[in-house]
């Protein structure tokens, strides 16, 4: 709220993660507190295409229940939730994140394996086989640069447990890069 004031920033279009739920809401309640006018981004959410094997999930704790005792989990969904996860403990889970972790992983069963994406198909496909994957789990974040993860799932016919995208708050919001940008045009 203070950086709005001083840098005298007249509208807010947030394109932040489609997950970044407290940074959206808090952002969109400082710009009606303001008056500000503001307007969310969001990349369309990503869809099943034929030969996909998606069950939705609406949180991570739910993913326990669709993944057997003996079962390798792929986590693409970052470390910020992992602790949501704590019921797959004695699965073996791996947990993807582009920086080395800073501490051991919070339960029993599960590793952290470090890479920075892109990741092409093919590299996620050799990925997946060596791992023995046996249930991929992410968050439904949209955009065609991390869907190969998806489409290395359906070559290898791995499941995959997509984590429904957060409520959507009482603003406005479009899906198209254009419409934010005429949105934009208008102020």
């Amino acid at each position: 709220e203070t950086y709005l004031q001083e840098a005298r920033i007249e509208a807010v279009l947030d394109a932040t993660h489609p997950y970044a739920e407290r940074i959206t809401a808090r952002t969109a309640g400082i710009c009606a507190k303001r008056a500000l006018p503001y307007l969310q981004f969001l990349r369309p959410p990503w869809q099943a295409e034929a030969g996909d094997n998606w069950t939705e999930i609406a949180r991570e704790e739910d993913a326990a229940a669709h993944i057997a005792p003996d079962a390798t989990v792929f986590l693409g969904t970052g470390r910020q939730t992992l602790e949501r996860f704590a019921n797959l403990a004695g699965r073996d889970v791996i947990c993807r994140q582009i920086d080395p972790p800073t501490h051991d992983f919070p339960f029993a069963g599960g590793r952290f394996l470090v890479g920075r994406p892109p990741f092409s198909v093919a590299d996620e496909v050799a990925l997946f086989s060596k791992l023995g994957v046996d249930v991929l789990v992410v968050k439904n974040a949209g955009g065609a640069a991390s869907r190969t993860k998806l489409t290395a799932a359906r070559q290898l016919g791995i499941p995959v447990l997509m984590i429904a995208r957060p409520p959507l708050g009482d603003w406005a919001v479009v899906n198209d890069v254009d419409a934010a940008l005429a949105w934009v045009a208008a102020l």
